[in-house]
């Protein structure tokens, strides 16, 4: 009897504090940090989800660009931020998690810096190649590679380069890398034969659906949305991936019931129609939101992983 009575006790006193984690709300506009400069892949992300919580809370929520190092120079100025729900921030994970790797010692700050609030989209990396191409997946790549001298492989981030020389160790191929500034120049690269495969990370999907390339792998973890058919790398036989998270945080210390209604807030944001739409208009993927522990767990097994890349 006093066990049933304890326990409709203390789910009466989980009812009762609910209302206080919902009650939150901020005592004047949120400042939305970007790492990024205007007009680019995350400053367009923060400005699309800032736009929809303040509709969806009410909340005044502001965004300022803070550019510097992929996100560093914001990340180091968030992390001894106030941390009163006031001030987030918004990045991407690569840059940060290739520093912590790098040079930990000169980083001042690390993942227990922050509280997460939570992700917005997965940048969908994929490994693509012209329709033509005598190869349709990366393990036949590889075989092509083997037979013919080489290929060579466009790529504009150090982790994919990271991921095709890990690759090129486990299979004993020779594949060539040549850098470039952008999606769109790796597309043309590709369609103009000047180079085997290359990455991309949106630009070649309408490519992709008129038949002018095809998708030999995934480099993220999980399969892409618009290929479902298409395996991952390391479906394929390579277990390394590319996974760049767009995600927010806040300064470490966020009170409870702070971080419950930001993040209930950023969570009701991304599952709205209208973002859903503009963020696959504008960046042909899907909001995905990990929520606050998830995108915690999320970074650290990052760290892992480019900490895997790196030793190759």
């Amino acid at each position: 009897m006093l066990t049933r009575k304890l326990a409709a006790w203390t789910a009466a006193l989980m009812l009762a504090a609910a209302p206080a984690l919902a009650d939150w709300a901020p005592d004047g506009p949120i400042t939305l940090w970007v790492g990024f400069g205007a007009g680019g892949e995350t400053d367009t992300l923060g400005r699309l989800l800032a736009q929809e919580m303040s509709q969806t809370s009410g909340w005044d929520i502001v965004v300022e660009n803070k550019p510097g190092g992929g996100g560093m120079a914001m990340f180091t100025q968030l992390a001894v931020a106030e941390p009163d729900g006031q001030t987030l921030g918004m990045g991407v994970t690569m840059p940060v998690l290739v520093n912590l790797t790098l040079r930990p010692d000169e980083v001042p700050f690390d993942l227990d810096s922050f509280d997460y609030i939570g992700t917005v989209a997965l940048a969908q990396v994929g490994l693509i190649a012209r329709a033509d191409a005598p190869y349709d997946t990366l393990a036949e790549l590889v075989e092509w590679s083997n037979q013919n001298g080489g290929a060579t492989v466009g790529f504009d981030a150090k982790p994919q380069a990271l991921l095709i020389r890990f690759v090129n160790a486990q299979s004993g191929s020779e594949m060539r890398l040549v850098p470039m500034q952008s999606s769109a120049e790796e597309l043309q690269n590709v369609l103009g034969g000047h180079v085997d495969a290359a990455f991309n990370a949106g630009a070649h999907i309408p490519s992709l659906e008129q038949g002018d390339v095809k998708m030999l792998a995934s480099a993220n973890a999980q399969r892409h949305s618009y290929a479902p058919d298409v395996a991952t790398a390391q479906e394929q036989g390579y277990d390394i991936f590319v996974d760049p998270w767009f995600y927010v945080a806040a300064p470490k210390g966020l009170p409870e019931d702070a971080l419950a209604a930001l993040a209930g807030a950023m969570r009701d944001a991304l599952a709205s129609d209208a973002l859903k739409q503009a963020i696959g208009a504008t960046m042909h993927t899907e909001p995905s939101d990990k929520g606050p522990d998830a995108t915690r767990a999320m970074l650290g097994d990052g760290l892992k992983n480019v900490g895997t890349l790196f030793a190759q």
